[in-house]
């Protein structure tokens, strides 16, 4: 990360001209421009509300007043801790760490800040230690479009981005997703029932959208390790030092820039998503480069953690119960139901906003660039919204859940993830009618919650 105090006039001046040239021409050069930091959101990329202190990020021990989603105690219960905060009255608990965070725990508290893009700026969607600066991509574009955007932009950039995720684009790549969980199921070599253990998440959950999304975007099947580290990168390393964190993000952005500058030489025969956003024009103009590599971004680190996190935490529900997967054999049919009931129970996307102006949310007086989550997994456990709601009911009809989000950004993806859920469930139950938890499962942390280590004995 680079420290404008240590450069030239001249050099901070060609620096911010670079920066600037890519954020609106879409010829500007993808290579690696280092963001600027400071201690104020003045004249810099990114900023330090708080001087940062890794002793800030330990353990919690007051959920209403601290609550910390990196902490890994939290993504391991985090239905036991949103039951206790509605139990005790707390609709929004809030925290210093990050430099002040809130979040909302109810349906009704996450909705109506889903829903108000005049106090609440989806600059940036993931809570860190920096925040961006005024020399970052402002609002209403922001640096990953249309997740990163606020109206109206948004709603242009969202439906650039609409017709490769339409039903008909994603139904043809249900033969594909098959093909691969098979695959998949048969790398796991000899199964002895009874004896043998596999990791649902590592061996199989986690590879499956992983390969897809990296094949739409015609990014080369050897890097899918990688694509992994990246979702750590941007998801899990929260509060690490932020020099490191950056130090980790410039290799997923020259990474990109990398892919992208391939694809410009060399066009594909048969264009891929990359192809797509590269030749797409916004009101008669291609996109600029940062909003190129800032949707791919999205695509690549969205369109994977989300998925196998949803694919691993239904194959741990159905670990515990035989019941559900009998039922799943049985009636092939009651799967309509299911699926949206695995979303519901176990959605695994909490976003998050940042407070745009001063404003008093209910007696919580926010300040402008405060976080503000938004766990949609927690409003679809609140019993207001849902009857029975900690309790996953296979055939639940009326379940009109928010594991898409709630608001201007709902999951333009949602026909992809849907279609790699069902297929993964349907292919694993079928090879592995029998199957239980054989050791701890360990989860993720941070704002994607599911299974990154999730031992299972296969049974007779």
């Amino acid at each position: 990360m680079t420290d404008l105090s240590e450069l030239s006039a001249d050099e901070q001046a060609e620096l911010r001209r670079k920066a600037e040239l890519r954020k609106h021409d879409p010829n500007a050069e993808y290579v690696y421009i280092p963001p600027t930091r400071g201690s104020t959101p003045e004249g810099v990329d990114l900023y330090d509300r708080v001087p940062y202190d890794p002793a800030d990020y330990g353990p919690v021990s007051d959920w209403k007043n601290d609550l910390d989603h990196a902490t890994p105690e939290y993504n391991e219960r985090a239905p036991e801790i949103w039951k206790e905060l509605r139990d005790d009255g707390c609709p929004v608990a809030h925290t210093d760490r990050y430099g002040g965070m809130w979040t909302p725990i109810t349906h009704d508290t996450v909705a109506e800040i889903a829903y108000d893009t005049e106090n609440f700026t989806s600059r940036s969607v993931v809570v860190s230690t920096t925040r961006p600066g005024d020399m970052a991509i402002p609002a209403p574009i922001g640096g990953a479009p249309p997740i990163t955007s606020d109206p109206p932009f948004h709603g242009m950039a969202r439906r650039l981005l609409l017709p490769p995720f339409a039903p008909k684009q994603i139904e043809p790549w249900e033969d594909e997703v098959r093909v691969l969980c098979r695959r998949l199921l048969d790398e796991m070599g000899e199964i002895v029932p009874g004896e043998t253990v596999v990791d649902a998440a590592v061996q199989y959950a986690q590879n499956i959208p992983v390969n897809v999304i990296g094949r739409m975007l015609g990014f080369p099947e050897a890097d899918e390790e990688l694509f992994r580290e990246f979702v750590h990168t941007v998801l899990e390393r929260i509060n690490d030092e932020p020099e490191e964190r950056q130090r980790a993000f410039q290799q997923l952005d020259e990474y990109i820039d990398t892919q992208v500058r391939d694809h410009i030489a060399n066009p594909r025969e048969v264009p891929d998503l990359t192809d797509y956003l590269l030749g797409v024009e916004l009101d008669g103009n291609k996109l600029a480069a940062e909003h190129v590599r800032g949707s791919i971004i999205l695509l690549l680190v969205a369109g994977i953690d989300t998925t196998w996190s949803a694919i691993g935490s239904s194959l741990w529900h159905l670990a515990q119960t035989p019941g559900d997967r009998k039922r799943l054999i049985d009636d092939p049919e009651v799967m309509t139901f299911a699926l949206e009931e695995f979303l519901r129970q176990y959605a695994p996307v909490t976003m998050a906003r940042m407070v745009a102006q001063d404003h008093d949310f209910h007696g919580c007086p926010m300040k402008k660039d405060d976080w503000v989550l938004l766990p949609f997994p927690a409003a679809n456990r609140d019993p207001k919204q849902f009857e029975d709601s900690d309790t996953f009911i296979i055939d639940r009809e009326i379940n009109r859940h928010s594991a898409f989000g709630l608001g201007i950004h709902r999951c333009l993806g949602s026909n992809l993830a849907r279609l790699e859920l069902k297929v993964a469930i349907e292919e694993f139950i079928a090879r592995f009618p029998n199957f239980e938890l054989a050791g701890d499962t360990r989860w993720s942390t941070g704002q994607i919650r599911g299974p990154r280590a999730l031992p299972v004995r296969i049974l007779p």
